[in-house]
């Protein structure tokens, strides 16, 4: 091979005379590669475009998604009005009363049995007996409290706790401690003192205040 012959072409050449065959890259190759790198490029935009109309089109993509409904909540969400407590009654306690306990029944025993009861849970008792022709077997219920009007956010709803179901009724008396319990012909036992412990609790204590907290999202 002569020292003339250009590299890699195999000894098909000769150079003779002032003449010889340039060498450059077949143009076929570079046209390939820049079309694979438009196509590329041109990929990549439609892909960018199609991201951007699916995040006008879902309103803001997984960031909208994941920071919206605090947002949301924080701008939207109103706290639950709430109303002032209810002022704790100044009720009478127990020691306080006197109750005159009447049968209005045909049942005899039924006063004293009720009187022992209200005794020992505190109250004071008065006259034990029969109810009065004006109440005799004509109530049909468990019972009545009877006090003047002057107990009735007092000492007659006290009373009234330990006796579910009666009625509550004033007169002109004038004492407003010193009440009735008259026995109707549905009775047939007091309330039991747990029971009318806590009708006394929640009577006297102030009623809950509603949460103002907002629903959690």
């Amino acid at each position: 091979m002569s020292m003339l012959t250009p590299p890699g072409m195999g000894g098909q050449y000769r150079i003779t005379g002032d003449k010889y065959p340039r060498m450059r890259r077949p143009r076929g190759r570079r046209k390939f590669v820049f079309g694979l790198v438009a196509s590329i490029v041109a990929l990549g935009l439609i892909g960018w475009g199609t991201l951007q109309l699916i995040d006008v089109f879902t309103g803001g993509g997984s960031k909208a998604t994941a920071a919206g409904p605090k947002t949301d909540c924080a701008t939207k969400a109103s706290p639950t009005p709430t109303t002032p407590p209810r002022t704790v009654r100044a009720l009478p306690k127990p020691n306080r009363i006197t109750v005159n306990v009447l049968n209005a029944t045909p049942r005899s025993g039924l006063a004293k049995q009720a009187a022992d009861e209200l005794r020992r849970r505190g109250f004071r008792i008065g006259d034990v007996g029969n109810a009065p022709k004006a109440y005799d077997k004509k109530i049909a219920g468990t019972g009545m409290v009877l006090g003047a009007k002057s107990a009735a956010e007092a000492a007659l709803p006290v009373l009234g706790t330990q006796l579910a179901g009666a009625q509550v009724k004033t007169d002109t008396r004038a004492s407003a401690t010193e009440v009735d319990l008259l026995i109707g012909t549905a009775f047939t036992a007091l309330t039991s003192k747990k029971d009318a412990d806590q009708a006394l609790a929640a009577l006297a204590g102030p009623a809950p205040a509603p949460s103002s907290t907002p629903k959690s999202c």
